[in-house]
Formats: structure tokens, sequence, C-alpha cells
């Protein structure tokens, strides 16, 4: 079992959780927030959270072995039902080629407009070193 505590370009932890753990062929990962450098620095638009949420994600699946497109099966938080067609519009230009299976809730979250975890498979389908 490999645990990845900070993949480069991301923010650490706020607690005491790994980013990601990969165990056997699949990669899961701690839900992922807007930021960038830190809990302040997150961009102005909804849409562009979503991208910013993405793109912590791929680097934390780039840095377990894994990637956006081997994603099956995502986890979103969003704080405000009025989010769901902005939110699905940035999904669908990113995961839209396989969509992964995916469950979707409204919640109140600290500080932040969206969080989204996910499982994804291994690229090589070796385990993780």
């Amino acid at each position: 079992m490999q645990r990845i505590h900070t993949a480069p370009g991301t923010i650490s932890p706020v607690g005491p959780y790994s980013q990601a753990v990969v165990s056997g062929h699949l990669v899961f990962t701690a839900g992922q927030i807007p930021s960038r450098a830190s809990l302040d620095d997150q961009p102005d638009t909804f849409e562009a959270q979503v991208r910013q949420t993405f793109a912590n994600l791929a680097a934390i699946l780039e840095t377990a072995g894994s990637s956006l497109s081997h994603i099956v099966k995502v986890n979103a938080y969003l704080t405000d039902p009025a989010q769901l067609e902005p939110f699905n519009n940035v999904y669908r230009e990113i995961l839209g080629h396989a969509p992964p299976a995916r469950t979707t809730v409204c919640v109140q979250l600290w500080g932040v407009s969206l969080e989204i975890d996910c499982v994804a498979e291994l690229i090589n389908k070796e385990p993780a070193q």
C-alpha cells in the first residue's frame, strides 16, 4: 500500500490524512477543494473552481500512477443546488468522454464551494511500491 501525503503543486492536507492511498490496482483520493497555494487562494468563478479542483485531483492521481481518464467513481459535494448545471458543464468537458459512476450531493462545507473525491485504476495495473 502506498500513501501520498502531498502531491507536487497541491496544498498539504489540513488534517491527519493522506491525499491518496494506492491499494491493489486502485487509487482512492481524499476530497479535493479548489485551493491552489492556500485555502485563501481559490479561483473567483464557480466554473474555475471546478476546474481547479479537477487539476488538484489530476496532480494527485498522476503522483499515484493514474490519471483523470482512469477514474471509475466520483463523489462530488456542492454547497448550492444551483451549482449543479455549471458543475455538469465543466464535468462533461473533463470527464465526458467516458463518464465514471458518480454521486453528487448538496452539503455545507467549510470555506469552499465544492469538494470532489474519486477512485481510479492504476495505469500500469501494477501495485505502486
